[in-house]
């Protein structure tokens, strides 16, 4: 995504990944976004950590209706994004990525670019099962957009990020 010259980024102040998704969600809704948007959250560190969240369109600016959309309800953007790694929420094919599927239709069903398996230092191959849970959250790396899986049971890989993560300390 370092390459997306029309995108915005909104700092709502948002403390945590289930939050930022679901704000995405609802600007596209509320905004009418096409198809092709790219809809990322950003780790804010510092002194006020938060999740701020993106809006980018690779082919073109974002339609004007929605900037006006943002400006009709009080919502203020930065330009650009505040950095090359967002986490993907909305991205083309996002929606086709449900139940199992090979490696290869992960890849030609979405903008996902690549598949990296953790402790692999060679991708799974195109065969390889994924199990999607109907959460799939690739991350830029550079200008690919790339999934991290893990190994499952029966020759399985799923993605990295579960949509409810246990707490660090839960247990006690």
């Amino acid at each position: 995504m370092t390459a997306a010259p029309h995108a915005l980024t909104l700092d709502p102040g948002l403390r945590d990944l289930t939050a930022a998704d679901h704000h995405l969600r609802t600007l596209a809704a509320e905004l009418a976004l096409p198809e092709g948007v790219f809809g990322c959250t950003h780790l804010i560190r510092g002194d006020r950590p938060r999740v701020a969240v993106s809006l980018a369109l690779l082919s073109g600016p974002l339609p004007r209706t929605a900037l006006e959309g943002l400006t009709a309800q009080g919502r203020t953007w930065t330009e650009g994004v505040p950095d090359g790694s967002g986490r993907a929420v909305l991205y083309p094919g996002a929606a086709a990525l449900t139940g199992t599927l090979t490696v290869a239709e992960t890849l030609s069903r979405s903008a996902i670019t690549s598949v990296v398996t953790l402790g692999s230092p060679e991708p799974p191959s195109p065969e390889t099962r994924l199990a999607t849970g109907g959460h799939v959250r690739p991350q830029w790396q550079g200008d690919d957009l790339v999934l991290t899986t893990m190994p499952a049971a029966r020759g399985l890989l799923v993605p990295f990020e579960v949509p409810d993560p246990t707490p660090c300390c839960a247990d006690h």
